[in-house]
C-alpha cells in the first residue's frame, strides 16, 4: 500500500502532542470554510425571502415603468432618475378593453414623502397618489371609513386614507375619520383607515397615506407624469398577450413607429420576469461573496505552511533518526503531507459545523421576526468546503513536506 498504518499513525501522534498549536494552525481554515457555509446559507435564505415577497403580489401582475431598459436590466427610474414619459392618460388608455382586453384593473402611482400634522402631533411618512384601482390590484381592506371615489380622483379632492401605522402614530386613541390633517401647506380630510397589512414585497403598506393621484400630481408635486402603473391581468396564461397589448397601446400613444422595442420610452415587465431577474442577480451575488470568503482559506493555507516549516525545523533530528533506521524520502513526504491534510480537513469539518450552527441561528432569528426565511445548507457548499480544505492542505503542505524528505540523515542527526 502507498500509505501504511504507521505512516498515518505517526503524523496523528505529532498533531496530538501539540494540540494548541494544531488548533491555532487550522483556525484560518475553520474561519474560511465557516464563512463560505454561512454566506451560502444566508444568501439562499435572503433569496427565498426576496422571491417569496415578490410572489405574494401575484403572478398575474404586470408593471409599467417610465424609461427604456435592457431586456434583463432595470429601467433608469429604479435608480432614482426622474423620467416623465408616462402619464395618467396612458394609464387610463390601458383600461380600455379595445386596447388591452385581458386587463382587469390598474393602479397608477405618483409618490412622495411628507410631514403630516394634526393638532400638536407630527409624523413623517410616505404619500402615495393612487387611482381607485388600488384595492383591486394591490389588495388590502379599509378598516374604517372608505377609500376615495372615481369622482374624487378626477376632481382634485383633498381627501386621504391612512395606513394603520400612520393613524396610530398621528391620532393615538382618537378617531381619525372625519379629522383634518395638514401637509405641504394643504389641508386634507381623513376619510378612511386601512386595515393593518404589514410589509409585502419590501413595501410597508401600513406606514403611508393614500390620496387621489390627480391631487398628488397637481396640488402636491406640480407634475403631469406618473412613476408607475401596475396592471392586473385576468389569468396568468394571458400575461404575455397583455404585455404585448400594453406595449402596442403605449407605442401608439407615444408616436413610436419602431415596433421592435428599440425606441420605447417605457418598460413593461411581468412578475415572473422580475422573479427571474432577481434570481439571477441574487445567485451571482451569493457566489461572488462565497468566493471572497474562500480567499481567507489562502491566508489560512499560508499560515499552515509556515507552521509546518517550523515543525520540520523542530523535528529535524526525528527525521534523521527515521531515515537512519530505514524510512524513505516518500515516507517522510507522506508523513508531513498527511499532517497538513489532517489539519485542514479537521479545520474544514469544524468550520462546516460552526457555519451550519451560525446559519441555523440566523434563520431562527429571522423567523422570530416573522420573515419567510428558509434554512438552506446545501450539500454542494459542504462538499466544496471539504474539497477546498484538502486542496489547501496538499498545496501548502507540499513544500514543507518536500523540504523534510530531502534532509540528509547524517546532517539531520547532527542538528541542534
Amino acid at each position: 500500500m502507498f500509505f501504511s498504518l504507521q505512516t498515518i499513525k505517526t503524523p496523528l501522534t505529532a498533531l496530538l502532542a501539540n494540540k494548541m498549536r494544531s488548533f491555532l494552525t487550522m483556525l484560518g481554515v475553520i474561519i474560511g470554510v465557516g464563512a463560505v457555509i454561512v454566506i451560502m446559507a444566508v444568501g439562499a435564505g435572503a433569496q427565498s425571502l426576496i422571491l417569496s415577497q415578490i410572489k405574494t403580489l401575484g403572478s398575474n401582475l404586470v408593471g409599467v415603468l417610465p424609461g427604456k431598459s435592457e431586456e434583463k436590466g432595470p429601467p433608469a427610474s429604479v435608480y432614482g432618475i426622474v423620467i416623465t414619459t408616462l402619464t395618467y392618460e396612458d394609464a387610463q388608455a390601458l383600461k380600455n378593453k379595445n386596447n388591452v382586453p385581458n386587463l382587469v384593473d390598474y393602479v397608477a402611482y405618483a409618490k412622495g414623502v411628507a410631514t403630516l400634522s394634526w393638532r400638536d402631533n407630527q409624523y413623517d411618512t410616505n404619500v402615495s397618489g393612487a387611482t381607485i384601482g388600488y384595492l383591486s390590484v394591490e389588495g388590502g381592506e379599509v378598516e374604517k371609513g372608505r377609500f376615495f371615489s372615481g369622482e374624487e380622483e378626477r376632481s382634485l379632492a383633498r381627501v386621504a386614507v391612512l395606513g394603520s401605522t400612520v393613524a396610530a402614530e398621528l391620532f393615538g386613541a382618537s378617531e381619525p375619520v372625519g379629522q383634518q390633517i395638514k401637509f405641504k401647506n394643504h389641508t386634507f380630510e381623513v376619510i378612511g383607515v386601512m386595515k393593518e397589512r404589514g410589509t409585502v414585497a419590501f413595501q410597508n403598506y401600513d406606514d403611508q397615506i393614500f390620496i387621489p393621484i390627480s391631487t398628488m400630481q397637481k396640488i402636491i408635486l406640480g407634475v403631469n407624469h406618473i412613476g408607475l402603473i401596475r396592471a392586473k391581468v385576468d389569468q396568468e396564461e394571458n400575461v404575455g398577450q397583455a404585455i404585448a397589448d400594453i406595449e402596442a397601446t403605449l407605442r401608439e400613444r407615444h408616436d413610436i413607429i419602431d415596433r421592435s422595442g428599440a425606441s420605447d420610452d417605457f418598460t413593461v415587465r411581468s412578475a415572473a420576469a422580475a422573479l427571474d431577474s432577481l434570481t439571477t442577480i441574487t445567485n451571482a451575488l451569493r457566489y461572488f461573496l462565497a468566493s471572497m470568503a474562500a480567499l481567507s482559506l489562502i491566508v489560512g493555507g499560508i499560515g499552515i505552511m509556515n507552521i509546518m516549516l517550523i515543525s520540520v525545523r523542530e523535528r529535524t533530528r526525528e527525521i534523521g533518526l527515521r531515515k537512519a533506521i530505514g524510512a524513505t524520502n516518500a515516507d517522510i513526504l507522506n508523513q508531513f503531507l498527511i499532517e497538513t491534510v489532517v489539519i485542514t480537513l479537521l479545520g474544514g469539518a469544524i468550520g462546516i459545523v460552526g457555519g451550519s450552527l451560525i446559519s441555523t441561528l440566523i434563520a431562527l432569528i429571522a423567523r422570530t421576526l416573522d420573515y419567510d426565511w428558509e434554512l438552506v445548507i446545501s450539500p454542494f457548499s459542504i462538499i466544496l468546503g471539504l474539497a477546498v480544505s484538502m486542496l489547501v492542505g496538499l498545496v501548502f503542505g507540499l513544500y514543507p513536506a518536500s523540504k523534510a524528505s530531502k534532509l540528509e540523515p547524517v546532517e539531520a542527526l547532527r542538528y541542534e
